[in-house]
């Protein structure tokens, strides 16, 4: 079922759920680091196997940079994503990979509807590595000197504390985003941090995988608390 939330292209969200009772929801957020050139179709195999072990999924797009997105608009989105579920569904709970992952903690801490989130290899300190506070600035549209509330605003580690449960999947192996960026945000915030030796990043993202596997584990597992 295609719920549209806004009058943008981008703003709408595929909802699926297996038939005849009411279930958790776990919102699916794909990554790309916020750019157009990459959409929802990522998450399409991740909700079909999350609906194959027994929860709704709702694979959501966003404006993204160079398509009507920035911020706070992309952050909004999101918000407004979730704001358009039946009230009378499930917990929610975010799942997201990359600058999904990005998102879906900050619509943790920002939305009193989600109950947790996971992140996979997520971008959650946009100031601690070079090439993460060079990606950031595009969404952002500025260094952290230029836009330094922005940055306060849409920065995971800025926001903490965080009082949800969330659980940081990530690669040791990535090439795209530092394990780092986990492993500090755990140490801060007291979330789990799931390490997968010898892992990249998209493997986060591949249904078969280890990696999947246990991205979809840590998500199910906060969905049924």
């Amino acid at each position: 079922m295609r719920i549209v939330y806004g009058g943008h292209p981008s703003q709408f969200g595929e909802f699926y759920s297996p038939a005849g009772e009411l279930f958790p929801v776990i919102v699916v957020i794909h990554g790309g680091f916020w750019h157009q050139r990459y959409g929802l179709e990522l998450g399409r195999p991740l909700a079909a196997d999350l609906v194959a072990h027994g929860v709704a999924a709702y694979n959501i797009e966003y404006r993204r940079v160079d398509g009507g997105g920035g911020w706070p608009e992309t952050g909004n989105d999101v918000l407004a994503a979730i704001d358009a579920l039946d009230p009378a569904l499930g917990p929610v709970v975010t799942l997201g990979h990359s600058a999904g992952g990005h998102l879906a903690v900050w619509a943790a801490a920002r939305h009193p509807r989600v109950i947790g989130a996971v992140a996979q290899a997520g971008v959650l300190d946009f100031l601690q590595h070079p090439q993460i506070t060079r990606r950031a600035a595009e969404l952002l549209g500025g260094t952290p000197q230029e836009v330094p509330t922005l940055y306060a605003d849409a920065s995971p580690a800025a926001l903490l504390p965080i009082d949800k449960p969330m659980i940081l999947v990530h690669g040791e192996a990535d090439e795209d985003v530092p394990f780092a960026q986990s492993e500090a945000f755990a140490r801060a915030s007291g979330a789990e941090l799931i390490a997968l030796p010898a892992t990249d990043h998209m493997s986060l993202i591949t249904p078969g995988t280890a990696a999947w596997t246990a991205s979809r584990t840590a998500a199910l597992r906060l969905a049924h608390p």
